[in-house]
């Protein structure tokens, strides 16, 4: 569950949380990532900070910053509605370079073949696309990356730019540009002019696919890369790897607050300083997180709770007031108030509401 956040108020009078989006996207990209939109809408004289409502993000110091992948597609979805261009994605992922991805940009340009360079994207991933986790196959005469849906969906613009950046990053080394692409699939419905896609990758494209793929041939993994250097790759590999070891457990903050928020609350006041004790953090740290993931604890405590309370009131052998203790509420009524803001109904009408159904 994702929005701003609110104060926490009393139970009848707190604001609501702003609407999740269904099929959000969880995890995060690199911020010189982001710095492509930046970068493109200044060099077509738009003012990137005021369109986008805030200044972009710094791609320099001891680690590289991460961007919630929401709030990359809100960006995105604002360039494209300013722009009139519906085929942003495939325009913005053409005019990426290394740089762009940060220092797995500079390891994957000192890799002797694009097999090499293909094997690091693989181990490094969530140093350049920490969302949903790349698996990487070989077919007959074609190797696959293959994105799932498991975080969720970022969208087609989010997705359209990052493929549209792996395939013109991998002709840009390889000095390969005309190198076609066996096949490209999309999780999300085709665009209005579907023959722009097919001429830049060359290959099939296809749209609301079950995966994000894209299939190269097989005989590209030996394509020798422009800039091979080994010494500097072990160098920056060492980098990589801390960076890698720096890295929160992927994408599992958010479940981990939900469990201990199940397993807490039926002892009384589930708190921020009580989870971040059960997660052995200090609650600074557990705000932080959760921030940079443009989650609130108080919306994800509430969340937790409404989904628990569906789950109960779903068990006829369930009275509405056992429910109510066990989420914690001394008072029937202190619940039946908490559950008509999050869904609107009664606990009471919410039941009837699922019996009938």
């Amino acid at each position: 569950m994702r929005g701003r956040r609110t104060q926490a108020t009393g139970d009848a009078s707190a604001p609501q949380p702003r609407a999740v989006r269904a099929n959000a996207a969880r995890g995060v990209v690199p911020a010189s990532y982001v710095r492509l939109l930046y970068e493109y809408l200044e060099n077509r004289n738009i003012d990137a900070v005021k369109l986008l409502g805030e200044t972009a993000p710094e791609p320099t110091g001891p680690a590289p910053g991460r961007y919630p992948v929401e709030r990359w597609r809100r960006h995105l979805e604002k360039a494209a509605a300013h722009l009139q261009d519906d085929d942003l994605g495939l325009h913005l992922g053409r005019t990426v370079t290394p740089r762009h991805f940060g220092v797995m940009g500079y390891v994957l340009l000192a890799c002797g073949t694009l097999g090499a360079a293909l094997t690091r994207l693989h181990r490094y991933q969530r140093l350049v696309y920490d969302v949903s986790p790349m698996r990487f196959e070989t077919h007959g005469n074609s190797v696959t990356l293959e994105w799932g849906t498991e975080n969720g969906r970022p969208g087609r613009l989010v997705d359209e730019t990052a493929i549209t950046a792996l395939v013109q990053f991998a002709r840009d080394v390889t000095g390969a540009v005309d190198t076609t692409i066996d096949e490209v699939h999309f999780v999300n419905e085709p665009p209005a002019n579907p023959a722009s896609y097919r001429r830049y990758f060359g290959g099939q494209v296809r749209w609301e696919q079950d995966a994000t793929r894209v299939s190269l041939p097989l005989s590209l993994l030996a394509r020798p890369l422009r800039q091979p250097d080994a010494a500097l790759l072990g160098l920056l590999e060492q980098q990589a790897e801390t960076l890698l070891a720096d890295l929160p457990e992927a994408g599992d903050l958010e479940q981990a607050v939900r469990r201990a928020v199940g397993s807490t609350v039926r002892e009384g006041e589930v708190t921020l300083e009580r989870i971040a004790s059960a997660l052995h953090l200090s609650p600074r740290t557990l705000h932080r997180r959760l921030d940079a993931l443009e989650l609130g604890f108080r919306e994800l405590r509430d969340d937790t709770r409404r989904r628990l309370a569906e789950q109960h009131l779903a068990d006829p052998g369930m009275g509405i007031a056992e429910v109510a203790l066990l989420l914690g509420y001394s008072e029937q009524s202190a619940f039946t108030r908490a559950f008509k803001r999050w869904t609107g109904s009664t606990p009471r009408a919410f039941r009837q509401e699922q019996h009938t159904t």
